[in-house]
């Protein structure tokens, strides 16, 4: 196992605090990079696979833009600008509301369902040989203090 002072070559930190904040967000980019990995060959982003992930999860229903907004995990994402890619990809496509003109729908495709079932089973074997390395009481203990962190 490496610790974060060899990964980042920091041999001492100002606190404690200090070290695990900068452990969480070095695990974060780690994390990040090993799923854009696994996604760029099949042609999707981080910011896409989660506009994906939301869509198949409203199971046919249809999203707002400001609905993706504010489900996706990364909220400094243009989610407009995610779903004209994913349009041009034929992924998804864009409808107009049926009881309010000025409100646009996007719903997944066939293509889109298709490709994130792909790339969901990628990532979750990919993260299953990751996530071996800890036991499911550290788990649960890692999620209940990144929880407490944001309050």
């Amino acid at each position: 196992m490496q610790s974060i002072e060899d990964a980042i070559k920091q041999p001492v930190f100002k606190s404690s605090l200090h070290r695990a904040t900068v452990n969480i967000v070095y695990t974060s980019a780690w994390l990040n990079q090993s799923t854009s990995q696994i996604l760029r060959p099949l042609g999707l982003s981080l910011q896409q696979f989660n506009i994906l992930r939301i869509l198949r999860g409203r199971a046919g229903k249809p999203a707002t833009v400001k609905l993706l907004t504010e489900r996706m995990l990364d909220k400094m994402s243009n989610a407009s600008r995610l779903v004209d890619k994913l349009k041009e990809k034929g992924l998804v496509e864009r409808q107009e509301c049926p009881t309010d003109r000025r409100q646009v729908d996007i719903v997944i495709t066939q293509a889109g369902l298709d490709l994130i079932q792909r790339a969901s089973e990628a990532v979750e074997k990919k993260q299953a040989n990751i996530l071996q390395r800890i036991t499911e009481a550290e788990a649960n203990q890692l999620s209940y203090l990144l929880d407490k962190l944001r309050g």
